[in-house]
């Protein structure tokens, strides 16, 4: 008894075209967002080498107290403002980054000026970026991955190429189990099908993190994601620096959807020697990570906060609230009793922005954006020669396999469709628009193959 297969041939035929056209049209954003991505995940790497005169202090010597450092950084500013935050050195040969505000500066940048904890020297000053405190080489690239340096409008193509990426990732396997006999069995000029197929098969699970992690920084649907996540109880917890206040939940993406926290214009005065006090305070609390950022109130009534923000592997993203007269614990979240999703997530973000495992995740992500870009060449010749081939012949619809779907699957496709409409609203509109355009070359095609009437002419 021969076995019934897993898809029936019309879906089959409709997955098949619908890969085609999604190919065909988005293809060419999935290709920027991996070409721009090798960049990404070699910026960390420049990034050092570049302002490696910046970062790199005294390799020898008694550190200073923060309070000295930050009195350094306000006399080479020819201020006395405050810091908005500090990050001191992590080990020695390291400088100490001393942000700043400024009026003249966007949305989640600072004014860091970087000092040697041991001869108090400043051996830089440079705006940084983001919770990740990048430096500007950095930023262009990050800006120019994700929006093409062209702000909300340019999110839209980053938003795109994620939110199709995982149908074709998913939508490929369908077509490799259903053809794989075939697939074994092809020679000569079809043999780059096979290898198209097999290559995405191999980086499937590499698509699919792209895709996940890509959707969460993207503005409409990393939206809704972030809803989603906060209304099941998935959200990241938050130390609260509000004074008698619950823990908030902590959106990791807030700088990449350009609604990062405002700055405060009439923070309150500290003292400097506070800084070194938040430091021991933090430390009796248990915050042992070398890369740690101290915040001061941003008003009265709020507390200061230390957090740790190393990100390598194993995590350390612990945070303490400290009562701004006594410096006593007034909050604190520790990563290990995080939320499952929460972990994930952060686990994922840093996994595609290839900090969790160092150099070996940023060379297996450039070895995955480079699959992505044999894939989508591959597949454009594939095309290339259909068309050759086809000698004037116009390509099958979509329509067609979807007239020969009973009623029943029908129903499910527009169900699901308009699910994902809603929660990835850049897919839905995009979808619609091929929709638009299958129905039409359909009903063209229709059309031109009617029998003349008689007495008329085609």
């Amino acid at each position: 008894m021969a076995r019934r297969p897993l898809f029936n041939k019309p879906l089959v035929l409709l997955i098949s075209r619908l890969h085609f056209y999604v190919g065909l049209f988005v293809g060419p954003f999935i290709l920027v967002a991996a070409l721009s991505g090798i960049a990404y995940v070699a910026s960390p790497a420049l990034e050092t080498w570049f302002y490696q005169d910046t970062l790199k202090g005294t390799e020898q010597g008694d550190v200073r107290p923060l309070s000295t450092q930050i009195a350094a950084a306000q006399h080479h500013l020819n201020s006395t403002a405050s810091p908005d935050a500090v990050r001191p050195a992590p080990e020695l040969g390291d400088t100490t980054r001393i942000m700043f505000s400024d009026p003249s500066l966007g949305a989640s940048q600072h004014r860091a000026v970087f000092v040697d904890p041991v001869t108090l020297d400043v051996t830089g000053e440079a705006t940084v970026y983001g919770t990740s405190g990048i430096l500007p080489l950095r930023t262009q690239i990050d800006l120019f991955h994700r929006q093409l340096l062209m702000g909300d409008i340019g999110r839209l193509y980053s938003e795109l190429a994620a939110s199709w990426l995982w149908v074709m990732a998913l939508g490929g396997i369908v077509l490799w189990l259903t053809r794989r006999q075939t697939l074994q069995a092809t020679q000569g000029p079809r043999r780059l099908a096979k290898r198209h197929a097999t290559l995405g098969v191999v980086l499937t699970a590499g698509l699919l993190l792209f895709s996940a992690t890509g959707l969460t920084w993207s503005q409409w649907a990393g939206g809704n994601i972030a809803e989603l996540r906060h209304a099941w109880g998935w959200s990241t917890p938050s130390v609260s620096t509000e004074l008698n206040a619950d823990a908030m939940p902590n959106d990791e993406h807030a700088e990449h959807r350009g609604h990062g926290q405002a700055k405060e214009t009439q923070a309150p005065a500290v003292s400097l020697i506070t800084f070194d006090q938040a430091l021991n305070a933090a430390r009796q609390a248990g915050l042992e990570a070398n890369r740690l950022q101290i915040t001061p109130p941003t008003s009265h009534g709020q507390a200061w906060r230390v957090a740790e923000i190393d990100r390598r592997w194993p995590t350390q993203v612990d945070q303490v609230a400290l009562h701004p007269r006594t410096m006593a614990v007034m909050d604190q979240t520790h990563f290990s009793t995080f939320p499952l999703a929460a972990k994930l997530t952060r686990w994922g973000i840093d996994l595609h922005m290839g900090v969790l495992f160092g150099v070996i995740n940023q060379v297996v992500l450039g070895l995955i954006a480079s699959g992505i870009i044999v894939l989508i060449l591959w597949g454009y010749t594939l095309w290339w020669r259909r068309t050759r081939l086809a000698s004037g012949q116009r390509f099958p619809t979509v329509s067609e396999p979807w007239a020969l779907l009973p009623l029943r699957a029908k129903l499910g496709l527009i169900a699901i469709a308009l699910a994902l409409g809603v929660a990835l609203p850049v897919l839905g509109v995009s979808l619609a628009v091929i929709v638009v355009i299958d129905t039409l070359r359909w009903i063209v095609m229709q059309r031109s193959s009617l029998p003349a009437r008689p007495g008329t002419s085609r």
